[in-house]
């Protein structure tokens, strides 16, 4: 009796624990669900386009010193790709609510952050960030221009302190109130990393560069597949687009209702929210690319298991 009785404990608990470890083939802890799809994809709204080619943009730009491209804006993240001349500064300045971020691609520039010790002089590779309501100034060093990507949040507005000199915004004014609070680094949001110490190996990858309530950057980095599954479709998000800034080599994309393609260092690539999409290191060496997306623990929708058998 106490044998049958403890068979049947036993079956009880590996019934209780079998949707942890698999359902119908998916992955442990990973269930099957509906999630809605548009019919017809979602489109590329300008500025937002599949691939930012560097080569193009610099080649449309070649007459200019400085100059500002809008790449990525939409309900939630805003992407700038920025050329400054020699000796160009900044004022000083802040955004009230969420944090930015610099990539920097070519020249060097002073990062003057509150509340660090000293300057962060930057250059080619060199990821930078600001806490919201820490005043900060950029400013152009040495003798070439400096090309930089900055991201904020979508719609992130731009505040001064009392002794500087707002920039004009056609439809703006600004009055004078009173503010308080800002925000912090802490283990994860760093003021700096230099991914050049990455690739030298003094550095290990930290992986998440911004985590925010509102954004998140991750650096992903390896090498290419051994194979390739055609059936994979990879994955899409429900409620934000997602972008990458290619930081070295080449990654391989496949979009939904686009041939597969190449971007190399420099590049940027753009998907819409419920697209599907999969990004594969390519080329022969290491490539590696920032992701950047609106939420830090942001749902991936896979395929079935036996879809891609």
């Amino acid at each position: 009796m106490r044998y049958f009785k403890a068979l049947i404990l036993l079956t009880v608990f590996a019934l209780a624990l079998l949707p942890a470890f698999t359902v119908r083939g998916q992955q442990r802890g990973e269930t099957l669900v509906w999630a809605p799809k548009p019919i017809k994809a979602n489109p590329w709204v300008a500025p937002n386009k599949p691939h930012w080619k560097l080569s193009e943009l610099l080649a449309s730009h070649k007459s200019q010193a400085s100059w500002k491209e809008t790449i990525v804006s939409d309900d939630l993240l805003h992407a700038d790709y920025i050329q400054m001349a020699p000796g160009t500064k900044t004022p000083r300045k802040f955004h009230p609510d969420n944090r930015a971020w610099w990539v920097v691609q070519d020249g060097q520039v002073r990062f003057t952050i509150e509340g660090q010790p000293q300057p962060i002089d930057a250059s080619k590779g060199f990821l930078v960030q600001v806490p919201y309501r820490n005043v900060y100034s950029l400013e152009v060093i040495g003798d070439k221009p400096a090309l930089f990507l900055e991201v904020t949040a979508a719609n992130a507005q731009t505040m001064y302190p009392i002794d500087e000199t707002p920039v004009p915004v056609p439809g703006m004014e600004f009055v004078k109130v009173r503010v308080s609070g800002k925000g912090n680094y802490d283990e994860i949001n760093k003021p700096f990393v230099d991914f050049n110490a990455i690739v030298s190996g003094t550095q290990r990858n930290p992986g998440r560069f911004v985590v925010d309530d509102r954004l998140f950057a991750n650096i992903i980095r390896g090498l290419r597949p051994e194979a390739d599954n055609p059936k994979d479709k990879g994955h899409f998000h429900e409620v934000s687009a997602e972008f990458w800034f290619v930081l070295e080599g080449t990654i391989e994309y496949k979009i939904e209702g686009l041939e597969t393609f190449n971007a190399t260092q420099g590049d940027v690539v753009y998907v819409p929210k419920q697209t599907w999409h999969r990004a594969h290191h390519g080329g022969t060496g290491s490539s590696t690319r920032l992701a950047m997306n609106g939420y830090p623990d942001m749902l991936h929708n896979y395929q079935p298991t036996e879809e891609m058998r």
